[in-house]
C-alpha cells in the first residue's frame, strides 16, 4: 500500500530567493533521486496555518521510513532547515484528494 509522507513548514524571513532556488535546483531532484515522488505542494494564503505543504508518496511505509532514515536523506533536510522553520513531517496510508 502507498504512502504519503506529509511535510509542513514556514519559509524562513528574508530567505524566500534561496529557498525557491534550492526547492527547484536541488530538494525536488533529490527526494526523486531517493525514490519518493512529490505529488503536490501547497501554499497557505491566509490563516494561522503552515506557509507550505509537500506531499511525497513512497511505494509502502518500509520504502519510506528506509529513505527518511538514509543519510541523503538527511543531508537534504539539513539544507532544506536552513531555509524553513516550524518544519513538521508524518507519514500516512495514501488517498486521492488534499491530505493534512
Amino acid at each position: 500500500m502507498s504512502v504519503k509522507v506529509i511535510m509542513t513548514w514556514d519559509i524562513a524571513a528574508e530567505r524566500d530567493q534561496e529557498y525557491f532556488e534550492f526547492v527547484v535546483g536541488e530538494f525536488v531532484p533529490g527526494v526523486q533521486r531517493l525514490g519518493l515522488q512529490p505529488t503536490e505542494a501547497w501554499a497557505t494564503i491566509y490563516g494561522p496555518y503552515p506557509q507550505i505543504q509537500v506531499g511525497l508518496i513512497a511505494e509502502d511505509l518500509a520504502q519510506a521510513r528506509r529513505i527518511l532514515a538514509s543519510a541523503d536523506w538527511a543531508l537534504l533536510q539539513e539544507r532544506l532547515f536552513s531555509y524553513v522553520e516550524n518544519y513538521s513531517q508524518k507519514i500516512i496510508p495514501a488517498r486521492n484528494g488534499f491530505q493534512f
